[in-house]
């Protein structure tokens, strides 16, 4: 629904807010007031063409503001022309792209005018719109879930196909990489633990004299440290006699005499031990380099390598049941085209049958609406499939069903049918399109509904009819109607006044919602023209207090 919208600087408006409500509001006003400025500027709000045409005489830019409520959230949409031409679209304080704004408008307003918003002249909206009048929408969500289930069967095999097409060159490859990788026989860190010993026996000869001399610094040779510290031992341990307080450092000295011989043992038996045979480190080397090898060819880490094995041994095992599965797939896939065939034929008989109704009462609406010699077809037609796509007998098969819906009319007797986009007149689309939201009322997708020119041509009854139609729309749809006509006016629940006014020079543009009082008074000018008399307020009040009963 729109609360709020703003225009500053656009035609001849200087600067107006105006604040609507849900139900039905007119906007009225004498020829050339403005009252169509504001729909130009609700149209390029929402993503309509801009120029520099529509910035008023002086200003640097127009700027049009309009705020909905979409449940228990608010939308702000902002759009503003510079002078120079260019235009700035903003959704909710952001920028944004007129693509975007135009999206936006598909669900929050439906215009019928000469504009381009219009939702119901859109042949992509017409399916639902049928299906909605049909109660169809379980009859879809079936034909929904019956695509779902086609689709994946149907990618399945397709994928399934493919790797049978390629399975032989592709299963003696994975052979080969098995082959090769288990005739390493490699154990998880074993790289690492290559890396060390090849290390270790590259540097043997190194690691063995630093062996030995710090063993014989320590213990072996004469005067090691072990000596020295025993004997610096006995001394403390005398002197500990006559002062208990070198005990601690005499306990100190003995651990640390403990340690040193310990690490002294330690490094002889590893100097006994160091290898430093080149035959060994020649083994090493080779095995380290097929490993690294491997890893090069097959993943970053000797972690990777395995995982390689095992999903390589996995996908030889899915490729020796690929020939039974692709026959598992391919009756699956048949099951569910059978499945969704015969849910989406249903769709498409129960839609002819919705179209005869559907066309016969929007039909009937327009009779009434002073257009008894239009005609209005809903045309069902299945679209041609292509090669690759899902199809049901030649028909392209989506999750809607097989069908294209488009509203035809035949504005006239005799004429053809066309679609509701090539209405010519103004005034025959506004009522065209009321006739079908009328019909349509509990169905429609937008918030908002406006209406310029749908009482162009008509006065008197067929005026009061279209008056009630709107109330009608109005009981499931906020509406915003421009009318000249008091038939018409007499039903709002909210009735603006649009004047025109020159202030030094400068034509402006206002507006202003009425009371009851002004209303009246509004109410008897469109009867009565420029000579306003009791006769015709009198009038006014009866049509109010119609209205209202």
């Amino acid at each position: 629904m729109l609360t709020c919208l703003r225009v500053r600087d656009f035609a001849i408006i200087d600067e107006i807010e105006v604040e609507f409500g849900p139900g039905l509001s007119v906007l009225t006003g004498e020829t050339g007031a403005g009252k169509s400025i504001l729909v130009d500027a609700l149209d390029l709000v929402l993503g309509g063409k801009g120029s520099r045409d529509v910035v008023r005489t002086g200003a640097e830019r127009a700027e049009i503001e309009a705020l909905f409520e979409t449940g228990d959230e608010q939308l702000l949409l902002r759009r503003s022309v510079l002078a120079s031409g260019r235009t700035r679209a903003y959704v909710d304080g952001r920028l944004a792209t007129v693509a975007e704004l135009s999206e936006l408008a598909r669900g929050l307003v439906d215009i019928s005018s000469q504009h381009e918003h219009h939702t119901l002249v859109d042949p992509g909206t017409h399916l639902g719109f049928l299906d909605a009048y049909g109660g169809l929408d379980d009859a879809r969500e079936r034909v929904s879930a019956a695509w779902s289930e086609l689709h994946r069967a149907d990618e399945a095999l397709r994928g399934a196909a493919d790797r049978s097409r390629t399975r032989v060159e592709r299963e003696d490859l994975l052979r080969y990489q098995v082959g090769e990788i288990e005739a390493l026989g490699l154990k998880p860190g074993e790289i690492e633990a290559l890396e060390a010993d090849r290390e270790r026996l590259r540097h043997g000869e190194t690691l063995l004299l630093a062996a030995r001399h710090a063993e014989s610094a320590l213990y072996s040779k004469e005067g090691a440290v072990c000596q020295q510290i025993d004997r610096v031992l006995v001394e403390v341990d005398q002197a500990a006699r006559f002062d208990a307080r070198l005990r601690p450092f005499s306990e100190v000295l003995q651990g640390a005499l403990a340690d040193l011989e310990e690490a002294a043992r330690d490094l002889g038996s590893y100097a006994r031990e160091v290898d430093a045979d080149p035959w060994r480190l020649e083994q090493v080397e080779e095995r380290l380099f097929e490993a690294l090898r491997l890893v090069r060819k097959y993943g970053g880490t000797g972690e990777a390598l395995l995982a390689h094995l095992e999903r390589a041994r996995a996908e030889l095992d899915d490729l020796d049941a690929s020939e039974e599965r692709l026959e598992a797939l391919g009756r699956a896939r048949a099951a569910a085209l059978d499945a969704a065939a015969t849910a989406a034929r249903e769709l498409s008989a129960d839609r002819r049958a919705a179209a005869v109704r559907l066309g016969a009462a929007i039909t009937e609406e327009l009779q009434s609406l002073g257009m008894g010699g239009a005609r209005v077809q809903v045309e069902v037609a299945p679209v041609a499939g292509a090669e690759g796509e899902l199809s049901v007998d030649g028909a392209r098969l989506t999750r809607t069903g097989l069908d294209h819906v488009e509203f035809l009319i035949a504005p006239n007797p005799g004429e053809v049918p066309r679609p509701l986009r090539k209405v010519a007149s103004g005034g025959e689309l506004s009522r065209s399109l009321l006739a079908v939201k009328r019909v349509l009322a509990a169905a429609g997708p937008v918030g908002l509904y406006v209406f310029d020119e749908v009482d162009s041509g008509v006065g008197g009854a067929v005026a009061e009819v279209i008056g009630r139609k709107l109330v009608d729309v109005a009981r499931h749809h906020q509406v915003l109607c421009i009318t000249h006509l008091p038939q018409i006016a007499m039903h709002a629940d909210a009735h603006y006044e649009v004047q025109k006014h020159v202030d030094g020079g400068r034509t402006r543009s206002t507006i202003r919602r009425l009371d009851e009082a002004e209303r009246l008074e509004e109410m008897s000018r469109m009867l009565g023209g420029i000579e306003v008399g009791d006769a015709h307020r009198a009038a006014a009040a009866a049509m109010l207090e119609s209205a209202r009963g």
